[in-house]
């Protein structure tokens, strides 16, 4: 009830305010469960998503929006939950493994899951490297994934403003994504990162951005302190090491987060730069045992 009235009211406010432009939309799934993965630039991307979907959208979100205390600390755990947003705990450990299951229970009970595959808003309008938690779902829950490619979103809403500005915006849909071939290959590494390669593709054809070959954090870590871009060189690096357990909450794409070593059938754009993947990791290894993961 509270989801489809907050839709009610903001769908107008969107449309009047960013003017969108929908295309591909008859590639939306009419019935059965479905990912729908989209690149992030802005804020107003967790509300552009259900705006093009007739159907419900959930996205997982961190906890803090939903326990703020006071009138305030109600009002937004009503906003957030009315828009279609389950919290989760980022704790880590079973803490992970139960955003996992969060998010299972809602694909296998056949509804629609709206995912970032960066982690992240991207610091300066560029795609990132995707996460492969949203490969991960997708082979256990068996649904496809249909990419969404927004347009025009970060000059609305760039990293650092409050306000979006009014302005136009185009979301670009592409055909589903099957990955039923991989069925049962969830617990490969590999076989997660050429999906979530696969995935990045789409989403950077269709929304045209320039691709950086690294995560969106370790790009925020670098514009902050020394200390900030040791820990998200170290997590970072726990993600690429083989023999890592696969999918934690971090790979997951989780809606407000500010937060391997193959690469799928990707352009030449978008593998500038891995033929020094190994070499990369085996520092990073090294970095780890030095003790920065302490």
């Amino acid at each position: 009830m509270g989801y489809w009235l907050v839709k009610a009211v903001l769908t107008p406010l969107l449309r009047l305010f960013f003017r969108p432009t929908i295309r591909g939309a008859e590639h939306l799934p009419t019935s059965g469960g479905a990912i729908v993965a989209g690149n992030h630039t802005s804020f107003l991307d967790n509300f552009m998503i259900p705006l093009i979907v007739p159907r419900r959208v959930t996205f997982l979100a961190k906890s803090d929006y939903f326990t703020g205390r006071g009138v305030k600390g109600r009002l937004q755990k009503a906003f957030f939950s009315g828009v279609g947003m389950i919290p989760i705990d980022r704790s880590g450990g079973e803490a992970s493994e139960a955003a996992l299951r969060t998010g299972m229970r809602v694909l296998e009970s056949g509804q629609v899951m709206g995912l970032f595959p960066e982690g992240t808003r991207s610091p300066d309008g560029r795609l990132y490297r995707g996460r492969t938690g949203i490969a991960r779902m997708a082979l256990k829950a068996g649904v496809p994934v249909i990419p969404v490619g927004l347009v025009g979103m970060f000059a609305l809403q760039p990293a650092g403003r409050t306000l979006p500005k009014p302005g136009k915006v185009e979301l670009r849909i592409g055909p589903p994504m099957d990955f039923s071939r991989y069925a049962g290959m969830e617990g490969d590494r590999f076989v997660l990162r050429s999906i979530t390669d696969e995935i990045m593709y789409e989403l950077m054809v269709l929304s045209g951005q320039e691709y950086v070959d690294t995560y969106a954090t370790r790009a925020k870590a670098a514009l902050q302190t020394p200390a900030a871009a040791r820990a998200a060189l170290v997590g970072d690096a726990r993600a690429e090491v083989p023999g890592e357990r696969v999918g934690g909450v971090a790979d997951l794409a989780l809606t407000g987060e500010e937060h391997e070593d193959v690469a799928g059938p990707l352009g030449a754009q978008l593998v500038d730069g891995l033929a020094h993947r190994r070499e990369r990791i085996a520092v990073l290894r090294l970095l780890l045992r030095a003790g920065l993961a302490a």
